[in-house]
């Protein structure tokens, strides 16, 4: 379904350009969002390779995958610069307000930060590391930025895999290959992505609607919408059991991610009967402590596995 921005609100700065603040363009690397793919890809370096860890090639996956997002997180800014502009939950953003000017210096450093992390994992590391670095960065910038987001509602669900890359990354960086484990974690990591989203589209229809974007499947019936949400949080559950099939994690673990799912299907749950934006809320704050959850999970299966303990099957 393709997005109409004909009653989009008109574009206009809602302050002068530049008057930048400090940290603005810390902001435009999205340092919570960078934060959260580096420990991404140190769990699945980690689920890789658990009982030996190369700590100087885990130091420069972090670095790499650092700049990559950092860069591609400035590109998003700038090309969502206009959209921005109408959605309540964004217009104070830097290139929304135009305090940084020109605002193609957002989209030059990008492309540098881009570029020194692809780049460098090569280099430093392996090219897989750093063709799945480029991937994350071609999926985030080009498959849902400029091509998917303002024109389908599969913009989250296929641009989701952008979130799932740094777990491939952090496998190729430990051991130069994409192992059965990992794919799963990066299974799993891809389909938390909409349950999440989709809890936030729920919960900001209006603002959306305001933006012309498209979301959910049929945004303009709720009732489907929340339980497209609910049954997309179900899903996390298989994805743990896939994890666990691979043997790659201890039975801690895998009783963790499991746990997590279910604890996720029972938050959303009211979902399925009325959608009110207290329930949408609820699901998209406990989709964060979810994915973190799961992330430390898979951190803390190294020295599981290293103490001996069995596989979760």
């Amino acid at each position: 379904m393709a997005a109409t921005e004909a009653n989009a609100e008109p574009i206009a700065p809602t302050s002068p350009g530049g008057t930048s603040r400090p940290g603005d363009f810390v902001s435009l690397a999205k340092p919570g969002i960078t934060a959260l793919i580096c420990l991404v890809a140190v769990a699945g370096f980690l689920l890789a390779s658990p009982r030996s860890v190369d700590y100087v090639r885990l130091a420069i996956l972090v670095a790499t995958g650092a700049a990559g997002s950092a860069g591609a997180a400035m590109l998003n800014h700038y090309l969502d610069r206009d959209l921005d502009r109408r959605m309540r939950r964004t217009r104070h953003r830097p290139l929304a307000e135009e305090r940084i000017a020109p605002s193609s210096t957002a989209a030059v450093l990008g492309l540098v930060l881009l570029g020194a992390g692809i780049g460098g994992a090569a280099a430093f590391l392996n090219p897989l590391t750093g063709f799945s670095i480029f991937l994350g960065g071609l999926t985030y910038v080009v498959v849902y930025t400029l091509w998917l987001k303002r024109r389908s509602t599969w913009n989250i669900v296929i641009g989701g895999f952008a979130g799932s890359a740094p777990a491939l990354a952090g496998s190729a960086a430990a051991v130069g290959a994409w192992t059965p484990g990992v794919l799963a974690f990066a299974l799993l990591v891809f389909l938390w992505t909409p349950p999440h989203f989709w809890s936030l589209a729920l919960l900001l229809r209006e603002d959306y609607a305001r933006a012309g974007l498209p979301m959910l499947p049929r945004m303009d019936d709720p009732v489907y919408s929340g339980r497209v949400v609910v049954v997309s949080a179900a899903l996390l559950i298989p994805a743990a059991l896939a994890i666990g099939v691979t043997g790659a994690i201890a039975w801690p673990v895998l009783l963790a991610l499991v746990t997590l799912g279910v604890v996720f299907v029972l938050v959303t749950a009211p979902l399925w009967r009325e959608v009110t934006p207290r329930l949408a809320r609820r699901g998209f704050i406990f989709s964060g402590p979810y994915l973190l959850g799961a992330v430390l999970a898979i951190v803390a299966n190294a020295p599981l596995v290293r103490a001996g303990l069995p596989a979760g099957f």
